[in-house]
């Protein structure tokens, strides 16, 4: 987005030059808008809410291999 943002690319441009699809880079820039700090987590870190899914996941797990045992 960098590409786009500071050089003045057009989005299509960039986007025939990553050989990414238009819709894929503009997705990521609206992203990016949204929400800066966690628009790209990457490398183990999720949002807060995705994090939450996660562990009520586990539990649901945890959970229903009780439940199976009794």
């Amino acid at each position: 987005m960098r590409l786009v943002r500071e050089r003045g690319v057009s989005a299509s441009q960039a986007s025939r030059d990553l050989v990414l699809h238009p819709n894929l880079l503009r997705n990521w820039g609206d992203a990016f808008a949204a929400d800066p700090v966690h628009a790209y987590p990457g490398q183990g870190r999720m949002k807060s809410e995705q994090l939450e899914i996660e562990r009520l996941r586990r539990k649901v797990q945890k959970l229903k291999m009780e439940r199976d045992i009794l």
